[in-house]
């Protein structure tokens, strides 16, 4: 693999780098195949649809096995530009791709990241929007919708309550991409305040509303994930950037904390599609000068990379019956955070939970029979680019032909809605205690 790394980098042709302006539809189409030509080992341009008037929406995989997913590497994804006028997130994502493929075989931190992962980057989710604005500008146009004038981040099912919107080719084409693939882990990238956002950006009683925030099962993790990328974001984490706005302690807020939000992408994500999604907030101007466009670049460069290793948190594994036969659709998950869509191997039999160190109950379900409890401990300096390999093998002989081969999806209705209000998957930690009382007193 070395040497195939060794020869690769001696021929590929050199790339002219690119510029630090903004890349409209044609030029970024352009640099995205110029990309896929010339690194086409490691690299996969696809189109994952159309949007309102035919604008390619253009996916670039980066990873050895771009075109296909393989057992034991997790799906990582970047959706830029939903909003049309945002634009920082749009010209990240081009300069990531560039910074993955450059340093590939170079730097051993990017070669085992794009060794051990397979990297999904959408620059733009709403080309339509972002070629309607022409002119920098730092508040609300009319390209941060659709060219239809519908907002994609409230065009997506709610799990809370009904969302009777037409839904959109854009929205669609993303629905569609998610059934797909197994993505584990994802953030959109937003513009008009600096901070990272967690789920959920809706809620009900159970989920904790009446205390001002909406908490998942996995509160912890995403404590942790929207920690890891402001962190490091020299700006995000002073948490007061963005003059007459909010504050947020640390760069992070709960999004229902900031403000309730119906059918946004990211609880979408979560609920529908056993992928943890963030919404990441980066430039208080929404469409800002392209002089400023490095500084965003050497603000985020560290987090943008950081966040991707974040897929490997946890465990991953596959289920097989008794003569090794990989099973799809057994509801794996932890014992005591359970998803109101069970997450569910994929058609390989795979599972992936991100979790942070710790010991955990792990519950097998297969329909028709007796779960099975696996006590896992996930140690605190787990395995770089990996998580912890955990098979289940059930006690069954021979394939078990009760699991339906295609299971149903969960029902795109506001699932949510009936939870008892004194959940406990919803209850604070007392690292969300003391964040809230800041939040309070600086507010």
């Amino acid at each position: 693999m070395d040497f195939a790394r060794l020869w690769l980098g001696l021929m590929l042709p050199l790339v002219v780098a690119l510029d630090f302006n903004y890349h409209h539809q044609e030029e970024m189409e352009a640099f995205l195949k110029d990309i896929a030509k010339n690194y086409s080992s490691i690299t996969h341009l696809h189109s994952i649809g159309k949007s309102v008037e035919g604008r390619n929406l253009w996916v670039l995989v980066v990873g050895w096995f771009p075109k296909e997913h393989r057992i034991g590497i997790p799906d990582f994804k970047y959706v830029a530009n939903m909003h049309g006028d945002e634009t920082v997130g749009r010209e990240l994502l081009l300069h990531l791709i560039e910074y993955l493929v450059t340093n590939e075989g170079k730097d051993p931190d990017i070669t085992n990241l794009i060794n051990s992962t397979r990297i999904h980057i959408m620059p733009s989710m709403n080309p339509d929007g972002f070629e309607a604005v022409r002119k920098p500008n730092c508040f609300y146009s009319n390209g941060r919708e659709n060219h239809n004038q519908y907002d994609l981040n409230r065009n997506f099912p709610d799990g809370f309550e009904f969302n009777n919107v037409t839904r959109q080719p854009e929205t669609e084409a993303v629905m569609k991409w998610l059934k797909t693939e197994t993505f584990v882990l994802s953030a959109n990238l937003h513009g008009g305040a600096v901070v990272s956002s967690y789920p959920f950006d809706n809620g009900v009683p159970a989920t904790g509303t009446l205390l001002a925030r909406s908490l998942t099962p996995d509160d912890d993790v995403f404590q942790y994930l929207a920690h890891t990328y402001a962190s490091r974001n020299p700006s995000m984490r002073k948490g007061e950037q963005c003059k007459n706005k909010m504050k947020f302690p640390n760069g992070v807020t709960n999004g229902y904390s900031w403000y309730p939000l119906v059918g946004g992408m990211q609880d979408y994500n979560y609920i529908w599609a056993q992928c943890f999604e963030i919404t990441l907030e980066l430039s208080c101007c929404k469409y800002p000068q392209e002089k400023k466009l490095p500084f965003f670049w050497n603000e985020n460069k560290a987090s943008l990379i950081e966040y991707i290793k974040q897929v490997h948190l946890g465990i991953k594994g596959q289920v097989f019956d008794q003569n090794r036969n990989p099973l799809p659709n057994v509801i794996v998950e932890v014992q005591d955070r359970k998803h109101i869509c069970p997450y569910k191997t994929n058609k390989f039999g795979e599972y992936y939970l991100l979790l942070l160190p710790g010991t955990y109950m792990i519950n097998v379900t297969v329909p028709g029979h007796h779960s099975q409890l696996t006590k896992v401990t996930i140690p605190e300096k787990s395995q770089k680019f990996g998580a912890l390999k955990k098979d289940i093998l059930l006690p069954f002989q021979g394939q078990l032909n009760s699991i339906p081969v295609s299971n149903p999806s969960c029902p795109m209705i506001p699932l949510y809605r009936n939870l008892p209000s004194h959940s406990a998957a919803t209850k604070p930690s007392l690292f969300l205690f003391l964040v809230t009382l800041l939040h309070m007193f600086f507010k």
